[in-house]
């Protein structure tokens, strides 16, 4: 019996040190203290309707004072016609007390069913705080930020929708497509069903300002047309509902 608790013993201290021996030993960071950009890339569609915060964070004690931080843009995005900067051009503050500080963007949607991407850089330069360097080590992780502006289709984006002009909008109506000629609307149901479920359906662009629903048969059957307003983007579509006694449901697509 004797031999047999002494076993159990020696398992149980085994077990043991396994335990601690795996334990994580907890590394602090000591520095260098730098700047970065918190994330290396991000990927919009022209239509992005809000700008865009492009962060940079202090890796360090918070600090008693502003610091600036200057920074370069390079890439194949036109300020202008791609994008443009809100605020200061070329530098960004990050307030005292603070460990963030932010670049806003402001795409622009110039869209013209031509399909390709601009790739819009930041690199950080330097910084106004002694002791704080510019990018994480040797290699300077963190040093750059690449923005991807994607074209997109000239009926593509985000939309308010409304039935009636004294409805309040309906938001986050989104209009996608990969041809720039067949799209995709996605929750357009504008107090039109009850429960209010998320349809979908298709349309197609027939190039002269005027659309076509084709037949789909989705939860409930439907078909129509619809026009666009070349100058506001606005879009008023006549949905037929086919197996409602081919009931008339007019709403307006305005572009966010």
């Amino acid at each position: 019996m004797k031999s047999v608790i002494t076993i159990k013993n020696s398992i149980l201290l085994l077990i043991l040190s396994l335990a601690f021996s795996c334990e994580t030993e907890k590394i602090l960071f000591t520095g260098p203290y730098h700047v970065r950009f918190t994330n290396e890339s991000i990927t919009k569609k022209e239509s992005f309707p809000d700008p865009i915060k492009i962060e940079v964070h202090i890796v360090g004690p918070v600090q008693s004072e502003d610091i600036t931080i200057n920074y370069a843009i390079s890439g194949s995005a036109r300020e202008g016609i791609d994008y443009s900067i809100t605020g200061d051009e070329n530098k960004l503050t990050i307030k005292k007390g603070e460990y963030v500080g932010y670049i806003e963007v402001q795409l622009i949607d110039n869209a013209n069913n031509i399909l390709r991407s601009q790739d819009l850089v930041f690199t950080l330069l330097s910084v106004s705080k002694a002791g704080l360097e510019v990018g994480q080590g040797p290699s300077a992780i963190g040093k750059s930020f690449t923005l991807t502006i994607q074209d997109d289709c000239i009926l593509a984006g985000i939309y308010s929708g409304t039935q009636n002009v004294f409805d309040i909008p309906i938001e986050g109506i989104t209009i996608t497509s990969s041809d720039c000629e067949n799209y995709l609307l996605s929750n357009w149901n504008i107090n039109a069903f009850s429960p209010p479920y998320d349809y979908s359906l298709t349309f197609v662009d027939n190039g002269d300002n005027t659309i076509t629903i084709p037949v789909q048969d989705t939860d409930t059957a439907l078909k129509g047309k619809g026009i666009v307003d070349p100058l506001t983007g606005k879009i008023t579509m006549t949905i037929v509902l086919t197996d409602n006694n081919n009931q008339e449901l007019v709403i307006t697509l305005t572009p966010n």
